[in-house]
């Protein structure tokens, strides 16, 4: 349950704290709030900003720009990353804002790609025809060595500042070397659609597995895990969800991956895998309604029991949630168990 000032006034009209004591807290949970990402419009502001500054020097970045050559494109890079790191100490050591840090210390790994572009084409190790602005709309095994580069410099920024948006461009270079790895790996001739599926749903779940030991690593700290679950679970469900079979039975275990992943979502707090595999289930029983009982006349009176049939679960499980949570929980290895408290 999310706390509310009102919350707050409602526990101090039923007696169980004074009214200054809920003024006193509403006040202490503001000030520790300031720096946690929310849905407030200071931190929209800050987002949107950021966002707009990071898609202008990345998904935004026009055919102009090839005009100033190899060299003008690595200098312009470092000049804005050198930018982006005093806007980062300023951030965070002079005015004390790890949100807007965070945001320009990723804006700073970002320029990492263009950098390696720019340095490539200057020293003609560039083939013609290929253009900087391609890396974020075309696969391509050539992006390799501007993605290994990313990583690095992400790894480097989160060791010396460790913000939590300093994960988001790795995961994005992440999600975007599990696509242009399938071509370098088994040659672009060899390349199909089906191999490429396989491969984002594989690399995403060792990305998924990834941000998993990130959370238990960091249990005790800031969220750096949000990132690698979001493109991690995007790749993994993406390449499953693709995947074309005329069997039965193989969609059924595609539907029961999902509502395995609806559960891994409530367990972990985590709402990224409760909507895509919200999605998945929804997309099994589309194709049961428009494939495989497209003429029956029961099928939505079934489709209604079965969904009662889960509310009626629910309510027995909110009856019995804290026996039965405390009973599971404690079959859990410890660290596990830790997060899960946490994160509720």
């Amino acid at each position: 349950m999310e706390i509310s000032q009102g919350l707050l006034n409602s526990a101090a009209e039923n007696g169980l704290i004074t009214k200054l004591q809920a003024e006193q807290l509403w006040k202490f949970l503001r000030e520790r709030g300031q720096d946690t990402p929310s849905f407030r419009f200071t931190h929209i502001l800050y987002y949107l900003g950021g966002l707009i500054a990071i898609g202008a020097m990345s998904l935004f970045m026009t055919l102009g720009w090839e005009r100033f050559g190899g060299w003008g494109l690595f200098f312009i890079a470092l000049a804005y990353a050198g930018a982006g790191l005093w806007l980062t100490e300023f951030f965070l050591n002079g005015s004390r804002l790890p949100i807007p840090a965070g945001i320009t210390a990723a804006f700073t790994v970002v320029l990492t790609p263009m950098a390696i572009y720019g340095l490539q084409v200057a020293l003609g190790w560039w083939p013609e025809g290929k253009v900087y602005r391609e890396y974020h709309t075309h696969i391509d095994w050539r992006w390799i060595l501007m993605e290994l580069a990313t990583l690095a410099t992400g790894a480097v920024m989160l060791w010396r500042y460790s913000l939590p948006f300093l994960v988001m461009p790795v995961a994005v270079t992440l999600w975007y070397m599990s696509m242009d790895l399938t071509p370098f790996l088994f040659g672009e001739a060899d390349t199909t659609w089906t191999l490429r599926k396989l491969v984002s749903l594989w690399f995403g779940l060792l990305i998924t597995l990834l941000a998993f030991w990130v959370d238990v690593r960091t249990r005790h700290d800031k969220d750096y895990a949000f990132w690698l679950y979001l493109f991690g679970v995007i790749a993994f469900w993406g390449g499953l969800s693709m995947m074309h079979s005329d069997s039965e039975i193989n969609k059924f275990i595609y539907l029961c991956i999902n509502l395995i992943m609806i559960a891994v979502g409530a367990t972990l707090s985590r709402r990224v895998f409760a909507v895509f595999g919200g999605l998945g289930a929804a997309g099994y029983l589309g194709h049961l309604a428009y494939d495989v009982f497209k003429d029956s006349m029961m099928f939505p009176f079934v489709l209604t029991l079965i969904g009662l049939g889960v509310i009626y679960l629910g309510i027995i499980w909110q009856r019995h949630e804290e026996t039965t949570s405390g009973k599971l929980r404690r079959l859990l290895p410890q660290p596990m168990r830790e997060l899960i408290e946490q994160r509720h």
